[in-house]
């Protein structure tokens, strides 16, 4: 019966395996990266990416999840932060981060999950923070922390961890980042943490919903990418006044508005033209 059961198991996992692949993006189709020079093209949530390093699986400081997916490919700029952000945490915070999704071996669309990471400058930091290594099996179902009540619009307090407030901050003063995206929740307890005087950083640290057991870094583009489009500069100020207030729960309108599909867009030339030569 044992056996049956374990067979059994087996066959729903390949059948599951076959439907993804079915539904994957041509993107994730793609199994390596490009031979060419390291180029970030078009925008975050619509390009691709020329001559990917993968990022190694683990190293000082860091540990990748769900390998499996294939989404530890980055710009070399993207790999080098990761790599610097975990030596940092490992010397000062005593602890190492868990990597998710940077991007696909060629960058682009991803079936689900991301609408950014197309470029390979967007990287996925848990807030799951711990000092003992991930084996095999915790790492290719990794169990998610949630430093936020989502439904009481909170911080757990038990989740919160100093140490959480120093990992971004850390993250927000590398000169590569361009942003760093975490719970509005989170940005507010940022906020109320900083010291006047010393809340320049802060600006760089913009809510969004989702980001309640990760923090999302997006990277400015490479100097040597020309074709990489660049994210306009986010407003004046720490951003912790009356722009994240307007991101506290509203009543609910009474009419609901539909919205219409989202026309999706054309890719850049230079990623057709990769996708075409696969």
């Amino acid at each position: 019966m044992t056996e049956y059961v374990h067979w059994q198991r087996l066959l729903v996992a390949a059948l599951f395996f076959v439907a993804g692949m079915l539904n994957a993006s041509p993107w994730e189709q793609i199994r390596s990266p490009s031979e060419h020079l390291p180029q970030a093209i078009g925008s975050y949530a619509n390009g691709c990416l020329a001559g990917a390093s993968a990022l190694p699986l683990q190293g000082i400081g860091y540990q990748v999840l769900r390998s499996h997916r294939q989404r530890y490919y980055g710009h070399p700029s993207a790999v080098s932060f990761v790599q610097r952000l975990g030596k940092m945490s490992e010397q000062y915070l005593n602890t190492h981060i868990l990597v998710g999704d940077l991007s696909l071996p060629q960058g682009g669309r991803f079936s689900s999950g991301h609408t950014s990471h197309q470029t390979g400058l967007d990287i996925d930091i848990w807030l799951r923070l711990t000092r003992e290594r991930l084996s095999d099996k915790q790492l290719q179902n990794p169990v998610p922390m949630s430093v936020v009540n989502i439904k009481q619009y909170r911080m757990l307090k038990e989740n919160w961890d100093a140490r959480h407030f120093e990992l971004i901050k850390m993250a927000a003063y590398d000169t590569q980042v361009e942003r760093i995206f975490v719970h509005p929740v989170i940005k507010e307890k940022l906020c109320a943490e900083e010291a006047l005087g010393q809340r320049e950083w802060l600006r760089k640290v913009r809510p969004w919903w989702g980001h309640h057991y990760h923090m999302h870094v997006r990277l400015k583009c490479p100097y040597e990418s020309d074709a990489c489009q660049s994210q306009a500069a986010p407003p004046e100020g720490d951003g912790c006044g009356a722009e994240l207030i307007s991101w506290r729960p509203q009543p609910k309108p009474l009419v609901s508005q539909t919205k219409g599909k989202k026309k999706r867009k054309v890719m850049p030339a230079p990623c057709q033209k990769m996708l075409k030569s696969i």
